[in-house]
């Protein structure tokens, strides 16, 4: 049974009057938290497609931001879709509940945040409305501001992101140091890392696009640091 058909039935429990609670009590376990932190990324990013008051014609494409879908699984994908937009429930409700699941998960839950990032800026902008319900969410799921600049930082769209604040550190902070929190930053975006706390493997593709986006901004600052050595040398 693909993880689309799974994700499939839990919503349609959703959708059929079973609470919230009672669906997501029957995820909390491996390897079904891989289905509920799906179903996380498709209630609240529905939740979040609205928020500019504009709902995307092609609410898939914008999930394949996060998500691989096979294209025998198209059908089960857009069935999902349309069992999230029957729900009713408010995103904070669904984050509330979220967070419970992944109590003590607190990484997991700053994959989950990214993936919306990534729905959010999927059609090339990031209105502020989205803005502020990530703020919220982000709040919820027990994220600090340093956490949640670091995210919107290396996924919203910015001519010249600030490598600082894409690596979660401060530029007054030793080269050293800032060296040491790039290599967490990257051992932490591992896929097998992120498979382990919850994240499923077809949403793996987020950690391509973390590493790159580290990887730049360790470039960056390495480079300057470099630099002003040489010139105070």
């Amino acid at each position: 049974m693909s993880i689309w058909s799974r994700i499939s039935a839990a919503l349609a429990a959703l959708a059929s009057g079973q609470p919230l609670s009672e669906v997501f009590d029957r995820l909390r376990t491996p390897p079904e938290r891989s289905v509920a932190f799906a179903i996380a990324v498709i209630a609240l990013g529905a939740k979040l497609a609205k928020a500019d008051g504009a709902v995307t014609r092609d609410e898939v494409r914008a999930f394949r931001e996060v998500f691989v879908i096979p294209e025998a699984e198209e059908d089960n994908a857009a069935r999902v879709f349309n069992l999230a937009r029957q729900d009713i429930a408010g995103y904070d409700a669904y984050a509330r509940r979220i967070a419970a699941l992944f109590e003590g998960g607190h990484e997991v839950l700053r994959d989950l945040l990214e993936g919306l990032f990534h729905i959010a800026t999927a059609d090339g902008d990031y209105h502020e409305a989205e803005d502020a319900m990530l703020v919220q969410v982000a709040e919820i799921f027990g994220l600090t501001e340093r956490e949640f600049r670091s995210l919107r930082a290396r996924c919203v769209p910015d001519a010249h992101p600030d490598p600082y604040e894409v690596l979660g550190v401060t530029p007054d902070m030793p080269l050293a140091r800032i060296r040491r929190a790039w290599k967490e930053a990257v051992r932490d975006s591992h896929p097998d890392v992120m498979i382990a706390r919850g994240v499923p493997q077809e949403a793996i593709r987020m950690a391509e696009q973390r590493l790159i986006a580290l990887n730049r901004a360790w470039d960056e600052i390495s480079a300057a640091g470099s630099a002003d050595g040489e010139s105070q040398g």
